[in-house]
């Protein structure tokens, strides 16, 4: 048996990253949005809120970029669509 050179990524799902995502920002206050379909599209899919000034912190979420920046997405997963 001959091992592949790559070892294959676990994957996620996007909505268990979300989660994982939401999880760790409601430490610090904070909570990840889905905008909706019919919704404004200039802040992109996923946006994040600060829950106590109501403030929208960052637009066009790139969740598996802010999955290993949080450190909630490890080296070894990747997002499956």
């Amino acid at each position: 048996m001959k091992k592949s050179a790559t070892p294959k990524k676990v994957p996620v799902t996007e909505r268990a990253l979300s989660q994982r995502i939401r999880r760790k920002l409601q430490q610090e206050h904070r909570t990840l949005r889905t905008a909706r379909d019919d919704g404004p599209k200039h802040l992109g899919r996923y946006y994040v809120v600060d829950i106590h000034q109501h403030q929208i912190v960052d637009d066009h979420v790139d969740l598996e970029k802010m999955g290993r920046e949080l450190k909630v997405l490890a080296e070894w997963e990747e997002v499956s669509k």
